[in-house]
């Protein structure tokens, strides 16, 4: 089990207010359904979605929500991801959110969405590189739909790992969302570009919590830990169904800091999808009381310093 310094019982199970930091999200997303097409989000039926019904956020999702439902905390600067927009228009999504920032300021950076192994992708990540706002880019590879399906998963495609390859030459990382029974190919793709950044999303896909599940979960994040060019967002890990809870998630966090440091660690909301298990302060004030054992520098390390350093938020890489 997790220890971190060798107190975990310093962690209170009643979480102490997070309203008092100054959080730097590190996942969210925004979205006008009525105005943009979103297929996930428009189209009937609805998809199977890791968290059940979703009816709740097949709604706009603009900056004023996600102000009222981050407040009373401080969010300094947020990174928005790429929301499934229409695939048909991976740039129009960018288009969108320079909007949003030139209206609203939010959000900082962005991750735009990029389809690896399409014939357009060069042209694709060149127009997302131009942007001073595109710090990444997310396609979420082919996956199997549970650990004993051993079959390949889309990182080991050779098209998908051309388009890949692409990202360290324009300055741009790469967001991973995938379930941990990939991991493995994860840590090879770390290994094969050692210069490009991958950022694990949502803490791997944690989602069985048998003994078992967890246990192989662990395994494969501690192997793709090894590699140094992986950070990792610890959000997401909500559960089907249940409350999210301090006792139900603080093993799931202090795993994941204890294998990655906390310098290779970041929290964020994943709003509004995270809204469907738990409200902003829920989550946030959860996170606080769970790292409540640790320093005041790590604790900036895991809410802003970390998410403002591998996204450079602050900085403008503009190529135009």
């Amino acid at each position: 089990m997790p220890v971190l310094g060798g107190t975990r019982e310093a962690v209170n199970a009643v979480a102490p207010s997070a309203a008092s930091l100054r959080i730097v999200d590190a996942h969210h997303h925004l979205w006008d359904t009525e105005r943009n097409y979103h297929p996930w989000l428009r189209d009937d039926p609805p998809i199977p979605f890791r968290y059940g019904s979703y009816e709740a956020i097949r709604r706009p999702y603009l900056p004023a929500d996600y102000e009222r439902d981050a407040s009373p905390r401080v969010i300094e600067a947020s990174v928005y991801v790429e929301t499934e927009w229409d695939h048909r228009d991976p740039t129009g999504e960018m288009d969108y959110v320079a909007e949003l920032i030139a209206t609203s300021g939010r959000p900082s950076v962005a991750v735009a969405q990029a389809w690896l192994d399409r014939v357009d992708v060069p042209a694709v990540l060149e127009s997302h590189a131009a942007r001073g706002f595109v710090r990444s880019v997310r396609h979420k590879p082919r996956a199997n739909p549970g650990p004993r399906d051993a079959a390949p998963g889309g990182m080991t495609d050779p098209a998908w790992r051309a388009g890949f390859a692409r990202l360290t030459p324009l300055g741009l990382h790469f967001d991973l969302q995938t379930p941990w029974w990939h991991l493995h190919e994860a840590v090879k793709l770390a290994g094969d570009y050692p210069s490009t950044m991958i950022v694990l999303n949502h803490t791997g896909l944690p989602a069985d919590r048998s003994a078992e599940g967890i246990a192989a979960w662990r395994a494969a994040m501690g192997a793709l830990a090894k590699a140094p060019n992986v950070m990792v967002k610890i959000s997401g890990i909500g559960q089907r169904g249940e409350a999210w809870t301090v006792a139900a998630n603080r093993d799931i966090v202090l795993t994941t800091i204890d294998l990655f440091g906390v310098e290779r660690c970041m929290f964020a909301s994943n709003f509004p999808v995270d809204g469907l298990c738990a409200s902003f302060s829920t989550i946030f004030d959860g996170f606080a009381a769970i790292v409540a054992m640790l320093n005041h520098d790590e604790q900036v390390a895991l809410f802003n310093r970390n998410a403002r350093r591998v996204y450079a938020i602050g900085v403008d890489n503009a190529r135009a």
